[in-house]
């Protein structure tokens, strides 16, 4: 049986636990809007834009400054980018209007607080606080809730990433917390595949209920 407990103690080794994301930023708030512009898209993606788009407009006032247009055509490739762009420049005009610069207040350093900000929601605020600030949240991506339901921890009625999240909350030990996005992640996207799992190389294949 593959339980939570044996999956961190096995899996963190096998993966670079220097790197809390593979997302390029240089700051706390193009790190924020890496992780808007990564829904639904891979991170590789983002990385082929964000270096440009971050040398222009690395802090909310060059954001502005660049405007709209400007920044939909930085990121155009990626998808969904008109409604991405919308929400990147209300999230700048929020922050300018607080004379916020490239950091975050100490008020927004947790969840409730971010997702009061345009653009940012549950699961892009978990990504935020565990990344920045190494708070105990769970960001449910698409490896972690494909992953979570192959290894039996979640059921089949835990359809949603804010129900997964609850389960893997309960489920995971705590001092796993911190670390459970950043190691499912990498782990899913290297080994652990959507469609071809590389099991010959992974350290729990032995006890993985998917295995064959």
């Amino acid at each position: 049986m593959l339980t939570p407990q044996r999956y961190f103690e096995l899996i963190p080794p096998t993966v670079d636990m220097t790197i809390r994301s593979e997302l390029y930023h240089t700051n706390e708030f193009n790190f924020a809007v890496a992780v808007i512009l990564s829904a639904q898209a891979t991170d590789k993606k983002v990385n082929e834009v964000t270096p440009e788009l971050f040398r222009i407009a690395p802090t909310p006032q060059k954001m502005l400054d660049l405007g709209i247009e400007e920044l939909r055509e930085h990121i155009r490739v990626i998808s969904f980018f008109n409604n991405k762009a919308k929400n990147i420049i209300a999230l700048a005009e929020t922050l300018v209007a607080e004379n916020v610069t490239d950091m975050f207040p100490a008020k927004y350093h947790n969840r409730d607080a971010l997702m009061k900000l345009p653009g940012i929601g549950q699961k892009t605020a978990n990504v935020v606080c565990n990344v920045l600030w190494g708070a105990p949240n769970i960001g449910v991506d698409t490896h972690v809730f494909r992953n979570a339901h192959r290894y039996g921890w979640v059921e089949a009625s835990d359809n949603t990433p804010e129900k997964v999240e609850l389960k893997l909350l309960k489920k995971i030990p705590r001092k796993y917390h911190p670390i459970v996005n950043h190691v499912m992640v990498l782990h899913g996207r290297y080994v652990c595949k959507a469609l071809r799992p590389e099991c010959s190389k992974c350290p729990v294949a032995k006890w993985c209920p998917a295995k064959q």
